[in-house]
Formats: structure tokens, C-alpha cells, sequence
């Protein structure tokens, strides 16, 4: 198996493993075929999601092709804008915005700030004005759709934390009018991740569409209709495929016609999700009661998606002989939940043997942590026969110097 014209052994053997592997091919060509499945709608920034995958030679690779950034802390805004993200091309979502990263968002003149809460208004209202500012908002309305998703992936029904109740849209936008230093012109949806059905997606955008109508009948002056993003990806082929980009777009189109604001679209896993995989080398076969485990150095602490969200992740070896086996793939970290595929039909693999955990190039290196004192994994980009480790694997004795004694030990 190589990524690109690069031998993934040949990177394991130098990188060593685990480590993460991007295709540079992969994530341009997502990222025009999106583009390209959108510009029918006219004016659109397409703002990668810096969560699905903040290293910074991803985002300069985005950068360079002219996609913005949808951040959701200060540092994911450091990040964007190091990697040469233009400020006018960053929105800044999330729940939990303080007056620091505000203030930070301000000075650097981001295009746009989508707002999930009256709370959230007044203090941005008040850090612009105070620093003699104004910020551009978008309210992030709830449209209480079920996206008929992974219930910790779905971000738009009622109960769940993000945007203003639809309800309520009306009198947060009337109160923004009256709030010095906010220009408020703007509408933002965005009901989850990993979708598969486009109904859900239409019917939130229908319900954005009357509300775009209603509030310009109040005398709201909307320009902006910032649709999200969240389509799926396919990562078990078992399963059919998500609606393609094209259909996407189509259906985005036929629903805003008449909307006559510019868009911003939010893709993350639809970019970088197949353009990346989780190598990783079979440490032993052990034998369970009725199935062996296949026991590898990746574990929940590098890929936590299985862990977090019984997510699936395609398991290949690296070189197949052809034969097939039935295993539990897990990892060496200490917890049951270490656990990667149960009873799995997989390539048959031995001790030494490389593997791959495929399209895992979203929320993947991203999540991880140092859980069982293990270091962060290392991320190689690779661009034709090039390649280069974009983060280096975290040294054990980093960990170990990060910790400080009180003076009384």
C-alpha cells in the first residue's frame, strides 16, 4: 500500500509507528470537487472546519487553494491565521467564546462571528465597544431537525447545546439591533456531523429560508446565510454511500434560489476524512476464548473515534497475502474500551506486520491525548513522491519534564 507514489513501510520504517499519513492529492481534490459543487450558488467562502484536522501543513495546503477557516477556540484562530488563512475568511462558531479569544478574533478582523446565545451577544457587544470595534454576526439558529446521526455528532434539535432555540431567532436578532458594535447580518445553521441524508439538511435549510424572509420583514438586513457543513463520508462500504458533494450542492441551490445572500459552507470530514490513515504495527496475536486478538500500537489515546463513538474504521494490512481472518483488533492502553473491531473479517496479519486504519484523516490526530503516559502521534503529509513529518512524535521524556514539583517534594 502506498499514499501517493510513497511506500507506507517505507514511512513507518523512518517515522515509525504509530504515525498518521495525509495525502496532499486527496485533500486538494476534495476540497475542489466541494468547491466546485457549490459555486452555482454564487458568492461562497468555503471554510474548512480546523477541528476535523488543525495541522498546520493541512491548512496551508487549504489555505493555498483559497478556503477559509471555521474556528471554534483562540487556538484553532492562531492556528488558521499561521497558516496564512486571510482573517476576512475565518468564521468563529463554538458555544464558549471568552472575552480574551473575542478580543483576539477583533484585532485580527475575522469575516464573521456566528453567535449561539443572547449571553454570548451582550459581552461580544461589549468587548467591540469598548475597544471601539464592531463584529460582524451571524446568530447560529437551532432549527430543532433531527439529523439522523450519532446522537453525540448531532447538533440540532432542541435539547442539544448549540444555537438559539428558531423560536427565539426573532428576538435575539431585534435585541442585536439595539447592541453598540454589533452588525448583525447574518444567519448560521448547522444541525451535525457525518450525514447521510440529504432531507434532514433541506429541511433545516427551508426553515433558514422563511427565517431569512421573516426577519428581513422586521427590517434585518441579511446578507449572509452560513449553511454549515457536516456531509457524510463513506467509512464502512458495506453500508451505501453518502450523497456525493454534487447532489449536495444541487439540493443547496434549488432551496436558497430566491435568498439573495452571499454563503459560507463549513466542510471538515468531507476534506480530510479519506485523505488520511492511522498506520500502525501488529505488536502480537493473542488467542481469545473463540477469536484471537490483534494487538497494535495505535490505541484509544491515538483514535479515539471507535472509542468515543463505536465509530468504524476499514483495518487493511499494509502488504496482503491474500488470506482472510476473523479478530478483535485492539490496542495496549488499559481500558476495555481500547477496542477497535469485534469479530472483524480482515486481511490475515501476524506479529511485525503493518496495518492501516483507514479514513481516519478526520478527528483523528486531532482527539488524541497522552492517556497511559503514551506520546502524541506523529503526522506525515505526503505530495507525489515527497514526504515530510508534520508533527513529530512527542518525546516520553517531554512528558515527563512537563510535570513540576511543588517545593515540598
Amino acid at each position: 500500500m502506498h499514499a501517493e507514489d510513497v511506500p507506507l513501510a517505507t514511512i513507518a520504517e523512518q517515522a515509525g509507528t504509530p504515525v498518521y499519513v495525509y495525502s496532499t492529492a486527496t485533500i486538494e481534490r476534495h476540497a475542489r470537487v466541494f468547491s466546485e459543487a457549490v459555486a452555482p450558488l454564487g458568492e461562497v467562502l468555503v471554510a474548512f472546519a480546523v477541528k476535523a484536522n488543525p495541522n498546520a501543513a493541512v491548512l496551508a495546503t487549504l489555505a493555498r487553494m483559497g478556503l477559509g477557516a471555521d474556528v471554534v477556540s483562540g487556538g484553532e484562530l492562531a492556528r488558521a491565521l499561521a497558516a496564512g488563512v486571510p482573517a476576512r475568511h475565518i468564521v468563529f462558531s463554538g458555544v464558549g467564546k471568552t472575552a480574551q479569544e473575542m478580543i483576539r478574533a477583533l484585532d485580527a478582523g475575522i469575516g464573521q462571528f456566528n453567535v449561539e446565545s443572547e449571553p454570548e451577544a451582550e459581552l461580544l457587544s461589549q468587548v467591540a465597544r469598548q475597544r471601539g470595534q464592531t463584529a460582524r454576526i451571524a446568530f447560529r439558529i437551532n432549527p430543532d431537525v433531527d439529523a439522523g446521526t450519532h446522537a453525540k455528532i448531532s447538533t440540532g434539535k432542541s435539547e442539544n447545546k448549540f444555537g438559539i432555540p428558531y423560536d427565539r431567532a426573532a428576538a435575539a436578532y431585534a435585541m442585536a439591533r439595539e447592541l453598540p458594535g454589533l452588525q448583525a447580518n447574518g444567519v448560521a445553521v448547522h444541525i451535525g456531523s457525518q450525514l447521510t441524508d440529504l432531507k434532514p439538511l433541506e429541511a433545516a435549510f427551508e426553515r433558514i429560508g422563511t427565517l431569512i424572509g421573516d426577519l428581513r420583514a422586521q427590517g434585518h438586513d441579511i446578507k449572509v446565510a452560513d449553511l454549515g457543513g457536516g456531509l457524510g463520508i463513506p467509512y464502512d462500504r458495506t453500508l451505501p454511500d453518502p450523497p456525493t458533494p454534487a447532489l449536495y450542492g444541487e439540493m443547496a441551490a434549488r432551496v436558497t434560489k430566491h435568498w439573495g445572500t452571499r454563503f459560507i459552507f463549513e466542510p471538515g470530514r468531507l476534506i480530510v476524512g479519506n485523505a488520511g490513515v492511522l498506520l500502525s504495527r501488529v505488536i502480537r496475536i493473542k488467542q481469545g476464548v473463540s477469536q484471537p486478538f490483534v494487538i497494535v500500537d495505535a490505541a484509544m489515546n491515538d483514535l479515539m473515534r471507535p472509542s468515543l463513538y463505536d465509530a468504524w474504521h476499514d483495518i487493511r494490512a499494509i502488504a496482503p497475502n491474500g488470506k482472510r481472518m476473523t479478530a478483535n483488533v485492539v490496542g495496549p492502553v488499559c481500558e476495555s474500551g481500547d477496542t477497535f473491531a469485534t469479530g472483524r473479517d480482515m486481511d490475515q496479519v501476524k506479529e511485525g506486520d503493518l496495518v492501516a486504519f483507514m479514513t481516519a484523516g478526520a478527528y483523528g490526530a486531532t482527539m488524541a491525548s497522552t492517556y497511559n503516559s503514551r506520546p502524541l502521534t506523529a503526522e506525515v503529509l505526503v505530495s507525489g513522491n515527497r514526504w515530510s513529518i508534520v508533527r513529530e512524535r512527542t518525546p516520553i521524556e517531554a512528558l515527563v519534564a512537563a510535570d513540576k514539583l511543588p517545593d515540598w517534594l
